[in-house]
């Protein structure tokens, strides 16, 4: 009988080998909401809210749990994409989110990354687009920014979100702004948190975006990376990778 793991609601067949990893968990679930492993594969999800209804009953994979799982079977970005990509297809996304809130619910974002490449995968319930990332900085918060270029994409996308009447199939297929229910990057304002923080990021594209850089940015108030109130950030995590020249191996720290 093949083993399984037992992610946070349900039971799904673990994989013959699995790599270590450092994970901030909480204490409640299964899963992470940011972490890395010792091949220097490196994710993090935020919430993300969809036109995708969710039922509060129904369980399934939680974004945080799809952190865990793509940090533990992956030696690479891409892998890690495919890996959570798949299971997304499989078993869904679903269950509470909160430990003493069985109402609230959502669906997820995620920035995948490796020394060589970067992903940005966007889902909504088990649909999703991925856009890849080699150069310069680019952040996610708490809503859809893909918009009609991408990569890589589930491959009933177009053909659901017509179904759904999502999609007319006649106009620019926007990712962010078919399957949104609040406003997508154009239409934010300028002190929005995902427009602090694409700022705050774009003033160190010189390449001086280091560690310090990092944590400075991730102390920012004005325009709520750091947040507190009715949501509150609880942790957060900066990762340094670098290349050993020699043995092409990458090498990880983190903070």
């Amino acid at each position: 009988m093949r083993p399984t793991v037992s992610c946070t609601y349900i039971d799904i067949p673990q994989v013959e080998r699995t790599y270590a990893v450092l994970l901030s968990q909480i204490d409640w679930m299964y899963g992470a909401e940011m972490g890395g492993n010792e091949h220097g594969v490196v994710i993090g999800n935020e919430a993300v809210w969809t036109k995708v209804g969710i039922d509060p009953k129904d369980r399934a994979l939680l974004g945080m749990d799809l952190v865990r799982l793509g940090v533990e079977r992956c030696k690479t970005s891409r892998e890690a994409l495919d890996v959570i990509t798949n299971l997304l297809e499989e078993h869904g996304q679903g269950g509470p989110c909160a430990e003493n809130d069985p109402s609230f619910t959502y669906h997820n974002s995620f920035l995948i990354c490796d020394f060589d490449e970067g992903w940005i995968l966007e889902t909504a319930g088990k649909r999703w687009a991925a856009r890849r990332i080699d150069r310069g900085s680019h952040n996610i918060s708490n809503g859809l920014t893909i918009r009609t270029s991408f990569d890589l994409c589930s491959k009933d996308l177009k053909s659901w979100a017509m179904k759904k009447k999502l999609w007319n199939g006649e106009c620019d297929f926007d990712f962010a702004r078919i399957f949104s229910v609040d406003s997508v990057l154009d239409d934010e304002d300028e002190s929005s948190r995902l427009r602090c923080g694409a700022s705050l990021m774009r003033q160190h594209d010189d390449g001086k975006l280091d560690r310090d850089a990092m944590i400075s940015i991730l102390r920012d108030h004005t325009g709520g990376i750091c947040m507190h109130g009715g949501f509150e950030t609880t942790a957060s995590m900066v990762s340094e990778l670098s290349r050993d020249g020699n043995q092409r191996k990458t090498k990880a720290r983190h903070w």
